[in-house]
């Protein structure tokens, strides 16, 4: 699979939809996400890592609040509140989510690097 931001917006500009499913293998699906105005999203049952693709504004994921930027990594483990407020109108995100439903084990020490 390749894509482009360029190419992945154009697929979403073709639909009524938000976000669009781009790639799914297993247990890894990937969208592109493009909220108008308002980000209505609930909390996901799998652990999810956004890059920012376009756009900057704020984050809220639980209890933090964080500025974002274009090529930022975001992460969201399964079950809980998350959403972009105060955006760009030209904002998009890729939306990874992976494992299994109720998210990821965690492991302690494990790094890449």
């Amino acid at each position: 699979m390749h894509t482009s931001v360029k190419q992945a917006l154009a697929v979403l500009n073709d639909s009524t939809e938000t976000a669009e499913i781009l790639f799914s293998d297993g247990n890894l699906l990937v969208e592109i996400y493009k909220p108008e105005q308002i980000d209505n999203q609930s909390p996901h049952t799998r652990d999810e890592i956004y890059v920012i693709a376009s756009g900057s504004g704020e984050f809220i994921n639980g209890d933090t609040q964080h500025a974002f930027d274009v090529g930022d990594v975001i992460f969201v483990k399964a079950g809980v509140e998350h959403c972009f407020i105060n955006f760009t109108d030209d904002f998009s995100t890729w939306v990874f989510f992976y494992g299994p439903k109720g998210g990821e084990v965690e492991v302690e020490g494990e790094s890449i690097g």
